[in-house]
């Protein structure tokens, strides 16, 4: 392939990774500003609407290893279509049929369809941008981001135009652009993983100590991140804000935290302290929750700033780990399965526990206890990483 045919495909294909990541969070995070509708309206509890957020993170862990399969099956070309036509689908299937039942199996579909897309995504880049890995997992990140941004934001306002089921529907024209672009992209019919995949020592990253604190970290970090679109709009709600200044204030924490995701990589490459820029987040992240916590109404914002700062650190650091921890492809799959597996089953329970706590308290200040949690985890990990590898 000619040099400037070969630069234009992977412009196209970087393009393309951007507009598939943008469909990766819009169906999870437009649950948050809609949680109080869809519950009164769905005459559900707080636990099995919290559900919705919950399901489709950890599916994203459980069903990971799925992907060598699904693209063995249908090769690389046609696994991200497929993957991109079923988010469509179920999003779109959320305003048809407006039940908890379809709201449910969109849930886990979704969730399914997110679980295969993301190593795919991860595999494409290292095989096709080799060199170039941490400015598209930048790329990458951005988008989901920029995704989360735009449903955090947009949703609210959906919901004043038409009502729920509309709001949550709209966000499968995403879909419709992905697959556009994504058919564009010219490229061989290789599988991008390999059926075995182990570390670069010939060792499995389930017997490393450093493999299982970072699945922790990336675990609690997702944790904190799908805890917060979730929940950050009706703890706001209950401090007395309205449905559409509750989804602004998403759209401020959401857009920050983008701000985040796209400058921590390239500070990294200035200053490439990863203990550093993480304990910088945590300490953001431990303002703003004290903030939720004790401050009035008018310090929310600030507080959704400073939890944007810490999501948007944290992500890109997560991400990055296990390309620090190795010098090869296969290393760098092997410990990101593994990781991405374990930290989405864990974040995955972590919404509907906040919401069992709301039921039975009846207040969020449990919730925010939660939160602080993670700061604490996520702090102690920091330290153990940073010791073992000194």
């Amino acid at each position: 392939m000619p040099n400037l045919q070969k630069k234009s495909m992977l412009s196209l294909m970087a393009a393309a990774i951007f507009v598939i990541s943008l469909n990766l969070r819009p169906a999870i995070s437009s649950i948050g500003p809609l949680l109080e509708a869809m519950r009164q309206d769905l005459s559900l509890t707080n636990s099995e609407v919290s559900l919705l957020t919950s399901v489709p993170v950890f599916c994203m862990g459980l069903f990971a290893p799925f992907a060598v399969s699904f693209n063995r099956l249908f090769g690389i070309k046609r696994s991200v279509t497929l993957l991109l036509v079923g988010i469509g689908v179920f999003t779109l299937l959320r305003g048809l049929v407006p039940s908890y039942f379809v709201l449910m199996a969109s849930a886990f579909f979704i969730g399914l369809v997110i679980a295969i897309m993301g190593p795919l995504i991860s595999a494409m880049i290292k095989q096709n941008f080799p060199t170039r890995t941490a400015s598209l997992i930048g790329v990458y990140s951005f988008g989901l981001g920029l995704g989360a941004t735009l449903a955090a934001g947009l949703t609210g306002v959906f919901y004043v135009w038409a009502d729920w089921p509309f709001a949550l529907a709209s966000w499968s024209v995403l879909a419709i652009a992905g697959i556009w672009l994504w058919l564009r992209v010219k490229q061989p019919e290789q599988p991008v993983m390999e059926t075995e995949i182990v570390e670069a020592g010939g060792k499995s990253p389930w017997k490393n100590k450093r493999a299982w604190y970072m699945l922790l970290f990336f675990g609690f970090q997702s944790a904190l991140f799908f805890s917060l679109i979730t929940w950050l709009a009706p703890i706001a709600m209950e401090k007395g804000m309205s449905v559409l200044t509750a989804s602004a204030l998403l759209t401020v924490m959401s857009a920050v935290q983008l701000g985040g995701n796209l400058s921590i990589p390239l500070l990294l490459e200035k200053f490439p302290s990863r203990t550093l820029w993480t304990g910088v987040s945590l300490a953001f992240g431990l303002v703003g929750i004290l903030l939720l916590l004790f401050g009035n109404l008018s310090f929310i914002w600030i507080a959704a700033a400073c939890l944007g700062l810490t999501l948007g650190g944290l992500f890109p650091i997560a991400l990055l780990m296990p390309l620090d921890e190795n010098s090869t492809a296969e290393g760098v799959n092997s410990w990101a399965s593994m990781i991405q597996f374990g930290g989405y089953v864990i974040s995955g329970v972590m919404p509907v526990a906040i919401g069992m706590s709301y039921d039975k308290f009846g207040n969020h200040d449990i919730s925010l206890g939660v939160l602080l949690v993670f700061i604490v985890l996520l702090s102690v990990f920091t330290f153990l990483l940073h010791q073992k590898r000194q």
